[in-house]
């Protein structure tokens, strides 16, 4: 099945059945912070993949899982640290947090990052809440008769990214390996290896795709995102090669198709991570996120990037 064009068109979060106790929450318009979710359940065990970035929003999730009649989540799956993902944990106290050991550690040092970033939003009471359970490359969990397959694809939208598949449903969370409408963002992880993450998430074959952020869809959304990750890589050889700093590259480029995707200020963060694989640096390199996110307000037409949530 795909929902890329199920008519809804409020902002108001909304769950989508995908399969016999499967489902995925998403937040419109997929914008900054406002990321999707979803539920797996047989009724008497609920597994929860990500919350939200503050606690309203995280209460809203609650609600709406247990509105669907399953029982709150026992098991909390964490696709990877960002704010958006992750800060809704501390809402879901009596449950197992889970997560790729990188997630962990990054969540821990991020600490209060959307804090940081958006201090004017009202994110409610946050405890940082980091996955308690994890692991390295693979983990195979059951609710019920439902097997779900955590997957780590390597650094790409950061260095601890989880895929959570569903294989009997064919059925895949992506988190933000995939932004269905909005611009790919690989600052904090890989842009070569957000391209074999791709490779990675064709080869489970699953038909119907959640996004980290923008509506349910399916697997042809694989193919936009290659094109404009490998429009970034072609742009940043030729600038690079060009003494062209990320921001003037940036401020250079014609988008071309990928003009229409959401968040475009997010290429010249992008080009900063491709700038540093060309320099040579290891996948994931930290980098020094202050003139990143200045370029990135310069590219948003001198205003600072607006949270959503």
């Amino acid at each position: 099945m795909s929902n890329s064009t199920t008519p809804h068109t409020g902002t108001e979060p909304y769950t989508v059945p995908l399969a016999p106790g499967v489902s995925a929450y998403v937040q419109p318009d997929g914008g900054w912070c406002l990321n999707n979710a979803g539920f797996v359940t047989d009724g008497t065990t609920t597994l929860l993949i990500d919350t939200a970035a503050t606690e309203r929003r995280a209460r809203l999730l609650r609600d709406a899982v247990t509105g669907s009649g399953a029982p709150l989540p026992s098991l909390v799956v964490n696709t990877h640290h960002h704010g958006d993902h992750t800060y809704g944990n501390c809402v879901f106290p009596g449950a197992t947090v889970i997560g790729h050991e990188a997630c962990r550690r990054e969540t821990l040092a991020a600490g209060l990052q959307l804090h940081l970033a958006w201090p004017d939003v009202d994110y409610g009471t946050i405890e940082i809440t980091p996955p308690a359970l994890t692991y390295t490359d693979t983990l195979t969990l059951h609710v019920g008769e439902t097997e779900v397959r955590l997957l780590h694809p390597g650094p790409a939208h950061t260095v601890g990214d989880t895929i959570v598949h569903l294989p009997q449903q064919g059925v895949v969370f992506t988190g933000d390996l995939v932004f269905n409408g909005g611009t790919p963002f690989v600052m904090m992880g890989s842009l070569s290896g957000s391209l074999r993450a791709l490779g990675t998430l064709r080869s489970l074959d699953a038909e119907v795709v959640v996004p980290g952020h923008g509506r349910v869809t399916d697997p042809g959304v694989y193919d936009t995102l290659e094109a404009y990750l490998r429009y970034v890589a072609d742009l940043a050889r030729t600038s690079h090669a060009a003494g062209l700093t990320p921001l003037e590259a940036a401020q250079k480029a014609d988008l071309g198709e990928f003009a229409a995707l959401q968040e475009s200020e997010r290429l010249v963060a992008n080009l900063h991570r491709a700038y540093a694989e060309l320099d040579g640096l290891p996948e994931g390199s930290p980098l020094d996120l202050i003139p990143v996110l200045g370029d990135m307000a310069v590219m948003n037409g001198g205003k600072p990037l607006a949270c959503h949530a």
